[in-house]
């Protein structure tokens, strides 16, 4: 276990402090269901205490009628109907309890997924392909479920302290000694609960990357999307062998953790019968002696043994809802995490049409926590309505630059000013919508054929209309005019009567996105790199006549698509190598020639 990641007694309290935020967001996901949760646990709360005193009555009242000359059962009777209305109400209540818990508990998963989705769209790209980052992220994903335990536990330790206060008040009147031999029987089975629980939370934080490493291994080996390579290169050995190793350590670790919890807690609960049974023999003597009645020996003894299962429930509790404490930290922690703030002025919307274009001044990026530079230095003016495409080898910085153009980085050094503006100035969110774009890396949302081309502008996506001009414009209207549903067509393989497409067809499809809104810019990274000859050439002459008049960003590896731009820049090594016109660079005889050069010759 990492040592940065113990947990001390401190730390275990001091959790708590997260349980009435917790509360907060429960009460406003629905008040009533809170409300009534509370009542009804409330009126439960006093209910043993009062069946035992009932059941007293009925014993005392019992051993009379037994004693008495003339027999008279009608107080009996009526005790007995009393008993039986508390029995039937208590489990009336219970279901209450049971329903209304669910209830919340799956509004609360809803809610704090939803806050979970938004807030991690408000951090930076960066941030979320940080390693670190994303433990933090995957521990609090694990936190939007399975929270009604944590809420109804909660609650049932409200519920039971109110019982044991009704429980330890007839105590109190009747042999307030036994409160001691309470004590004794809990105190040292709920110090060692706390000490497991802190170690417990330590155990799974410390493991947070390999069990993540672990369910990245369950999806690889049992997954349509790498089924294909997973026998072909018979890699089902290694990845179960893997996972096997990884797994049984994490099983190690956990199962001495679990042994010494429990070898301990035996001891402590040995002590506890101990003194709940000295506490017992102490009743029966002053019964036998005539000190008290058959009818307070079944109260007191009933009292002292739901007091104990009651405390000792309490305490097993209460660690349990410290140890849920911590893990519920580590969902606000991401909640509370500050992205970047932004200038004040960062609350307006780009000017449109643009007039002048983008300037790109001395710009350069690292990751966070590297010290390499990805691109460095980097200044260019991309003019408006020019189109522009990026080349160079792999690693030369082509896609980072394009991500720093849309916002999704921020700069290093340097900045981008639009028309004069620098971006960061604008809204991030009615920034972006400037630009259409399309990745090499595209998500394949197994959404119907209609919802993934409405990615691109989603708040059209009942414009049936807008949905088949980009299609047509991408070329995906020849795939989905042969899907059995067309545009309500459920695409990939994960959901019932999915169908899968080609990698050719996908692309299509993705690309209509970058069509769907009638952006200002258009950027296209590797957008046709799975489409065929003829599928690449009827695609750019769509590209062509829909940026017309646009500003557009090309990233491709087709030196037979590159020239089509108005000039290419050359990156290398995170820096400009070369800038111009196709003729001018041929003309330059530099990198730009000599990978053109290669390409023209595998087609001679």
């Amino acid at each position: 276990m990492a040592t940065s990641d113990k947990i001390d007694w401190k730390s275990n309290f001091l959790a708590l402090k997260y349980i009435p935020r917790f509360f907060k967001l429960i009460w406003q996901t629905n008040r009533r269901l809170f409300l009534l949760n509370v009542s009804v646990r409330i009126v439960k709360s006093i209910l043993p205490v009062l069946l035992l005193w009932v059941g007293k009555l009925i014993i005392d009242e019992v051993i009379l009628q037994a004693s008495a000359s003339v027999k008279d059962y009608s107080h009996i009777w009526f005790l007995l109907g009393v008993e039986l209305a508390l029995a039937v109400l208590s489990n009336l209540l219970s279901r209450v309890i049971g329903l209304t818990d669910g209830l919340l508990g799956d509004l609360y998963s809803n809610k704090s997924s939803v806050e979970l989705i938004q807030k991690s769209a408000t951090m930076q790209l960066s941030q979320l392909e940080d390693a670190n980052f994303y433990d933090k992220l995957e521990r609090a994903r694990r936190q939007t479920t399975n929270r009604v335990t944590l809420m109804s536990t909660v609650l049932s330790q409200a519920q039971d302290i109110i019982t044991v206060i009704s429980l330890i008040t007839g105590l109190i009147v009747f042999q307030p000694f036994l409160i001691l031999l309470l004590l004794i029987a809990i105190i040292p089975s709920f110090l060692n609960e706390i000490k497991f629980s802190r170690y417990s939370y330590s155990l799974v934080r410390s493991w947070t990357p390999e069990r993540r490493e672990l369910d990245y291994l369950r999806y690889i080996g049992a997954s349509d999307v790498t089924a294909k390579e997973i026998k072909l290169f018979s890699l089902a050995d290694f990845i179960s062998n893997r996972f096997s190793k990884l797994a049984n350590k994490y099983y190690l670790a956990n199962r001495a953790l679990a042994i010494k919890r429990a070898v301990w807690g035996s001891i402590f609960n040995i002590i506890g019968d101990i003194s709940y049974y000295a506490a017992y023999v102490i009743i029966v003597i002053r019964t036998v002696t005539g000190i008290i009645t058959i009818g307070d020996l079944t109260f007191l003894a009933g009292s002292f043994r739901s007091l104990r299962n009651q405390l000792q429930t309490i305490f097993q509790r209460f660690t349990r809802i410290t140890e849920s404490a911590l893990y519920l930290k580590d969902y606000f922690d991401f909640m509370d995490i500050e992205h970047e703030q932004a200038p004040d002025t960062a609350n307006t919307a780009p000017s449109l049409p643009i007039k002048e274009g983008f300037v790109f001044e001395n710009l350069s990026f690292k990751y966070p926590e590297s010290d390499q530079y990805v691109l460095k230095n980097i200044s260019f003016t991309l003019r408006a309505g020019e189109k522009m495409a990026l080349v160079g080898e792999n690693g030369a910085g082509k896609t980072t630059l394009i991500k720093l153009l849309l916002r999704m980085y921020e700069p290093t050094e340097g900045r981008i000013l639009l028309d004069g503006q620098d971006i960061r100035n604008f809204d991030p969110g009615k920034y972006q919508k400037v630009f259409g774009v399309i990745f090499q890396d595209f998500v394949r949302y197994h959404f119907t054929a209609k919802e993934n081309i409405a990615v691109g502008k989603i708040d059209e996506l009942s414009n049936q209309e807008q949905i088949e001009y980009a299609a047509h414009k991408s070329l995906a209207n020849q795939v989905i005019e042969t899907l059995p549903d067309r545009y309500e067509q459920q695409l990939g393989k994960r959901f019932h009567q999915g169908k899968e497409l080609s990698g050719g067809q996908w692309q299509k499809v993705a690309l209509a996105r970058a069509y769907m809104k009638n952006a200002e810019v258009i950027v296209l990274d590797e957008p046709t790199a799975a489409l065929d000859a003829r599928a690449e050439f009827e695609a750019f002459q769509r590209f062509t006549e829909l940026s017309e008049g646009k500003t557009a960003v090309l990233i491709s590896h087709r030196f037979s698509t590159v020239r089509m731009a108005d000039r290419i820049l050359v990156l290398k090594n995170g820096g400009i190598l070369e800038l111009g016109t196709h003729e001018e660079l041929i003309s330059n005889q530099g990198l730009y020639a000599e990978l053109f050069n290669y390409q023209a010759q595998g087609y001679r």
